[in-house]
């Protein structure tokens, strides 16, 4: 029940800031500002080809992913999907230790958030001459999925790379996924027809705000299904927030 969405396309590459090689860092949990995530994009951008890093957008969605496993994954197991949609490993004499040291305070800034049922802000991002997205009524549709789209594409790599929920969890996932997957294309969804059924019983989202309203609505149901801990009384309302990022 995990489609595999086309691959965005590679970024132009740019040089990393190096950093001192060792043991994966301990997370600091402070959020990552706007200076960092351009910083951790242009370490994306530098793993060096054939590998296929994650942007950013995609990034998100696959950590999220990995949080909503009925149980932890290891580090040492996702972050190899990180530098490289496959899993391959990085060369020897490349050194990531900056780029995973930021990548494991967004990880612990959403664990954090999805232990507590709490909204996030998905790293989501408009076109910067895009104004009709973040208006609920009358958005285009084709704008909203394409800003929409490497989130859910991330989610979906890391739902496949890691199958635990999906392998327990079985018809109760659709409403959840039909939140995400109705952003990607109909031909990823393969053979799945319960998916694609509650998929089409899916509202269109009323602009990008509501949009990525359902990425996180969907991210939290998924952690109730997985048997997360969190505040037994926590359940998603709509979240008071800025509109989505632009570039």
């Amino acid at each position: 029940m995990a489609p595999r969405p086309h691959r965005p396309p590679r970024r132009a590459s740019s040089p990393p800031p190096r950093a001192s090689a060792g043991s994966l860092p301990a997370p600091t949990g402070r959020p990552l500002d706007e200076a960092e995530l351009d910083t951790l994009q242009s370490l994306l951008d530098a793993v060096p080809a054939p590998l296929e890093p994650l942007d950013v957008g995609m990034l998100d969605g696959f950590l999220c992913a990995v949080l909503v496993q009925p149980a932890p994954v290891a580090a040492a197991r996702w972050l190899a999907f990180v530098t490289d949609i496959d899993g391959r490993p990085l060369p020897a004499g490349f050194d990531a230790s900056a780029l995973h040291a930021l990548v494991l305070r967004r990880h612990a800034e959403l664990d954090a958030a999805i232990a507590g049922r709490r909204w996030f802000d998905p790293w989501v991002f408009a076109a910067a001459d895009d104004t009709d997205a973040d208006d609920d009524p009358g958005a285009d549709d084709e704008s909203v999925h394409a800003a929409v789209y490497p989130w859910v594409a991330g989610f979906a790599t890391g739902f496949e790379a890691f199958p635990a929920l999906s392998q327990l969890a079985g018809e109760e996932l659709l409403e959840p996924l039909a939140l995400l997957y109705r952003h990607l294309d109909p031909d990823d969804l393969e053979d799945d027809d319960p998916l694609r059924e509650a998929i089409e019983a899916e509202e269109p989202a009323a602009g990008l705000a509501d949009a990525v309203e359902g990425l996180v609505r969907a991210t939290l149901l998924l952690a109730d299904l997985a048997g997360r801990p969190g505040p037994a009384s926590a359940r998603p309302s709509r979240p008071s927030r800025p509109p989505p990022r632009r570039r």
